[in-house]
């Protein structure tokens, strides 16, 4: 069959997790972040790997979950060119494949996110790493949580990146927004999760790997925080 392209905005959503408390506020300030990366709690990530869909070995990969810390902490979120082989025009984190020169997951998240939005390592405090989400093109991600300082500047590299934006933390771990959807694609059902924002008259139509992702950090901030005690 060959290669199409999924339209995720014009697929049905089969459930919102209403039921599901969010994060507490005060979980989600600095200190308390960098205490629940500290914390020995145990938790399970909720989405492990999608069904693949690209026949082709295993390519490790890196991405910097960036925590921007303003009054109200938000994550810096990309939208990537329509060019690219893979995952064109999809919101993503700031990340990619591994090159043989990095030393380890964080080398590889911070060289991306410097070679791709001239994010700088300075501004950037790392907490922690989240586990290994492997997506249906074969990238085995490791998603690197991080706090960053407010005064960065930006440098697209417009070959990969299409826009720069954030959307408030608190917002991305409420799962009253987190939406379920299926589709039976190229013979296979395949689930995925959205996290659609409003973004002034711009909808961020945040889903796939990206939502995967933040949904298992929402999953472990819920069982480090306060409201597990």
């Amino acid at each position: 069959m060959p290669h199409t392209r999924i339209e995720p905005q014009q697929v049905p959503v089969d459930r919102v997790d209403h039921h599901l408390p969010a994060v507490p506020l005060s979980d989600l300030q600095p200190q308390a972040l960098r205490a629940s990366f500290a914390s020995s709690r145990l938790w399970a990530p909720e989405l492990h790997a999608e069904k693949p869909f690209l026949d082709r070995p295993v390519l490790p990969a890196a991405v910097l979950l960036p925590i921007v810390m303003r009054a109200q902490p938000t994550v810096l979120l990309t939208v990537r060119t329509l060019h690219l082989s893979t995952h064109s025009g999809q919101i993503a984190f700031p990340g990619g494949r591994t090159d043989p020169t990095d030393a380890h997951a964080t080398a590889t998240a911070l060289r991306e996110a410097q070679e791709e939005v001239g994010l700088d390592a300075r501004h950037i405090d790392v907490l922690g790493q989240l586990p290994v989400y492997v997506t249906g093109s074969m990238f085995h991600v490791t998603p690197v949580v991080a706090l960053v300082a407010p005064d960065f500047s930006l440098k697209i590299n417009p070959f990969e990146v299409a826009e720069v934006f954030e959307v408030p933390l608190h917002f991305l771990m409420n799962p009253a927004h987190h939406r379920h959807h299926t589709l039976v694609w190229q013979g296979v059902q395949r689930e995925w999760l959205s996290m659609p924002y409003q973004d002034g008259e711009t909808e961020r139509f945040i889903w796939g790997a990206t939502a995967g992702m933040l949904r298992n950090f929402y999953r472990f901030l819920q069982a480090q925080g306060s409201q597990s005690l």
